[in-house]
């Protein structure tokens, strides 16, 4: 029984200087929209919170490299970002933005709150400032070599090679991202919250008290403060932000990890006058849906705020999935290796539900999980199409072919129909248990195992037989599984809640609460339903190769933008250059130099005579592959002998990341023996 009289669902605030992406949506806004959604259902009070965050550095970094302002980056990317949500269906309550001046008054008061308090301690220490600039740094304007893994572009507070989080000092060879200088060290005086005073009480509120969290985010925390927290910096020298309000603050903002979570605050008054009764009444019950990178902040860092502010309720749980990988790798925005949203809802128009789908069935709750092009379109047609759709197809063809689309009247009842419908209340406390401690993958896989059941028991029954020898019994067969179709309605409404109204109307069928899922009665006899379409449509192969090319697109051009390019080599006198003959040629016979690896003997016709030329090529060629190929030579190299062969000349070859040698060949009509100069 929950004992509060209502629930305030926060998730994440995306930055806005992106579009939000799969990763997104599998480890915060789905499994936060399924519970909004169920809690409806349940017909208690909740109220789903949403916003874009749209301060700190990355928001100014976006700005500059498009050469534009941190307001119209924001304003760009907060459109975007609400309109997929809308599309996508994420049902939000509100979706507000930290730019908005409500945000502000409220970011500034509580800041001003716990600094009259005494809350913040003063601390001057010595900062990155780049002088050509005239700019303190902070951490993601700063860029150098990880000294974990030795990649050259980390940033100052993370490297997004090896995922190890850093401080910009731990850079080696730091360059400031706004002029390319070497930065310097500067003094600066920045307020800092003293969370080494709320050890205790986080131990205590944490350790002891929330047990019961799930056990990522309960490690992570507990890893934290076994470690020993630090007084952390609420404050930044930066000028896109909320500007601290206190003298002697100028040229500062409030850091947004303190800014954004107020966030939160912020949307609930620009949604409600109400809204100290979702902040401040205990009986109000709050969640944080994050993803793993923010369990610090809701579980440590707001709580130790909303502690100091003292008049605000705690989170009740954190429940924070790990990552989504994509074929295998990283998602990464900087690297554009990503399903973005706003592309997917215009590629797959209409299949909204299968990709929340898909993610659910595939969430990374307990792990880092993987999606694949190929497993969303087996989930789609296996499952979706197979077990679900097929189901719901078939019952409402047979209702209508048999009895005019009229819901028939059932007769007596036999073991296997009392069996199947009492299979029904067992599944919704199945799938509302799991629901209840937030696994939504064991959710949907119950829900669908309702549509499993409604299948079997289809199959098993055959009404397509044994309307020829019972048609009565049919009547029951059919009703029973008007009743499941029904239940479907409302079990699958968190999780497919575009199906499911359509669905609704298949069934000329209101939308019902959590509260009758499992009913046997839920259409009554003489009802009538409607002609039924495809609930879901195959994905064909051809659509899902579009996307896994898109995607191996994206990883060329990643390889190639990463590729490390030699240093030129030192200078030389055009007289130098002009001394070498290199000529157009055509390889006509080849062949693998015995007891070597690398070696080819090569025949090739060069417009002056036919040569041989030994080449180490072998591990990159079969010498059958090479017959034919256009080259460039060096013909007057010296003569060489290697391996008892007299090689005339050499043929000019580059070579890719991966160590492949390639032929420099002519192009076009260019015959043999023609000077490149």
């Amino acid at each position: 029984m929950n004992p509060f009289k209502r629930t305030l669902i926060t998730s994440a605030l995306p930055y806005a200087n992106g579009p939000v992406h799969i990763g997104h949506l599998a480890g915060v806004y789905v499994p936060a929209d399924i519970y909004a959604r169920y809690l409806r259902l349940k017909g208690e009070e909740v109220l789903f919170i949403g916003g874009s965050d749209e301060h700190g550095v990355p928001i100014t970094l976006k700005a500059k490299k498009e050469g534009t302002t941190p307001q119209a980056i924001v304003d760009k990317y907060h459109g975007m970002i609400k309109d997929s949500f809308q599309r996508f269906g994420i049902s939000f309550d509100v979706y507000s933005r930290t730019s908005a001046p409500v945000h502000h008054e409220t970011a500034s008061e509580f800041f001003k709150v716990l600094y009259d308090k005494g809350e913040f301690i003063e601390q001057t220490s010595e900062q990155f400032f780049d002088q050509e600039a005239n700019q303190f740094l902070a951490d993601r304007y700063i860029t150098g070599t990880c000294p974990k893994c030795g990649f050259e572009k980390a940033y100052g507070d993370q490297c997004e090679s090896c995922g190890t989080s850093l401080n910009a000092t731990d850079l080696i060879n730091p360059k400031s991202m706004l002029s390319g200088n070497v930065p310097v060290m500067k003094e600066t005086k920045h307020w800092y919250l003293p969370l080494d005073r709320y050890e205790p009480w986080l131990k205590e509120w944490i350790l002891e008290g929330h047990k019961e969290w799930k056990p990522n985010v309960y490690g992570q925390c507990k890893s934290w403060i076994d470690g020993g927290l630090n007084p952390r910096a609420v404050t930044r020298d930066l000028e896109w932000g909320v500007p601290v309000p206190v003298e002697g603050a100028e040229g500062k903002v409030l850091y947004v990890w303190f800014d954004a979570p107020i966030g939160y605050i912020s949307a609930t008054k620009e949604l409600t006058p109400d809204w100290k009764k979702y902040w401040k009444d205990p009986e109000t019950r709050m969640l944080h849906f994050i993803g793993k990178d923010n369990i610090v902040f809701h579980c440590i860092i707001f709580p130790a705020m909303l502690k100091a502010e003292g008049s605000f309720i705690l989170p009740d749980n954190v429940p924070a999935n790990e990552f989504l990988n994509l074929e295998g790798d990283k998602i990464s925005t900087s690297r554009n290796w990503a399903v973005w949203l706003h592309e997917y809802l215009e590629e797959f128009p209409g299949k909204e539900d299968v990709l929340k789908y898909t993610l659910t069935a595939n969430a990374p709750e307990t792990k880092d999980n993987d999606f694949t092009w190929k497993d969303f379109q087996a989930r789609n047609n296996s499952e979706l199409v197979a077990i679900l759709g097929n189901f719901v197809n078939r019952v409402l063809v047979l209702t209508n072919k048999y009895y005019d689309g009229v819901v028939p009247a059932a007769g007596a009842l036999e073991a296997r129909d009392e069996e199947t419908l009492a299979a029904l209340l067992q599944l919704r406390a199945e799938t509302e248990k799991a629901l209840d401690t937030f696994h939504f993958h064991e959710a949907l896989k119950s829900a669908m195992e309702m549509a499993r059941l409604g299948n079997k028991y289809l199959a098993d029954m055959e009404p397509w037989k044994v309307i020829k020898s019972d048609p009565e019994r049919v009547k029951s067969i059919l009703h029973i599984c008007l009743q499941i179709t029904a239940n479907l309605s409302i079990v699958f409404e968190p999780f497919l809640p575009y199906t499911m109204e359509k669905l609704r109307g298949f069934l000329n069928f209101g939308k019902m609460g959590w509260n009758e899922l499992g009913r046997r009665d839920l259409l009554a006899a003489g009802h009538r339903v409607n002609a039924p379409e495809l609930l879901f449509e195959k994905i064909e192969d051809e659509a899902i190769q579009k996307q896994v090319d898109k995607l191996l697109a994206t990883k060329k051009a990643n390889e190639l933008a990463q590729a490390t390019v030699a240093p030129a080599k030192p200078h030389i006198e055009y007289d130098d250059f002009a001394k070498m003959d290199i000529r157009t040629g055509t390889i006509i016979a080849a062949e693998k130099v015995a007891k070597t690896k690398k070696l080819l003997k090569l025949t090739i016709r060069t417009g002056i005579d036919e040569r041989t030329v030994v080449s180490g090529i072998a591990e990159s060629y079969e010498p059958e592959q090479v017959i034919g190929q256009r080259v460039s030579i060096l013909v007057n190299l010296a003569p060489k002998n290697l391996k008892g062969i007299e090689s005339q000349g050499m043929i000019l070859m580059a070579e890719d990341k991966d160590g492949r040698l390639i032929f420099v060949a002519p192009s076009g009509e260019i015959g043999d023996g023609a000077e490149i100069r």
